[in-house]
């Protein structure tokens, strides 16, 4: 990080519920009441930050342009933060796919870098956007507490790159809606 010792804190919150579910991806969905409720209660307690990032996506920047309004911070959109594209899957669910594309999804659940979606983001693709996003956060940000508001794969992959675990784990990370993460930058 050019010499620069000190690094953000950055917490990463999971948007709310959202008004379709499945594997969204860019899909853009807003989020419902729920959804809403849902995130303005995980923040309540939570900072003080410094400044909010979030994904382009309606069911994460409709939040973060409330949330920075509210509290007076800068918000930075970055389009990096966009969900995994799930190609002809956005918009199914687990269990439409396990009715009509069972060895696929058998195959995407227990390893998605070798069998990504079909016609969707390669897991390396999703991995070099992801973490080109995290390291730019870490180096313009240092010193500092971000929000970063995404989504559930993006959170997933931050949490197994800072801490150092097999690309197997990914998958295996519970990054329910609402939940805030508390991610080291390494």
């Amino acid at each position: 990080m050019s010499g620069n010792t000190l690094v953000p804190i950055i917490d990463a919150l999971r948007h709310g519920a959202t008004a379709r579910a499945g594997f969204l991806g860019h899909l853009d969905v807003p989020l419902t009441p729920q959804g809403w409720a849902q995130m303005r209660a995980a923040v309540r307690e939570g900072g003080p930050w410094d400044c909010a990032v979030s994904s382009p996506l309606t069911r994460c920047a409709e939040f973060a342009r409330e949330f920075a309004a509210l509290r007076g911070l800068p918000l930075h959109v970055d389009p990096r933060l966009r969900e995994l594209h799930f190609g002809a899957w956005e918009g199914k669910d687990a269990q439409e796919l396990s009715q009509t594309e069972p060895d696929a999804l058998s195959r995407f659940w227990s390893d998605p870098y070798r069998h990504p979606p079909p016609g969707g983001e390669t897991l390396e693709a999703f991995e070099t956007r992801v973490l080109s996003a995290w390291r730019d956060l870490a180096e313009r940000h240092a010193g500092q507490r971000l929000l970063v508001i995404s989504h559930g794969g993006v959170i997933r992959m931050l949490l197994c790159h800072a801490r150092g675990l097999a690309r197997g784990e990914l998958l295996r990370l519970d990054v329910p809606h609402a939940s805030l993460h508390r991610i080291a930058p390494g």
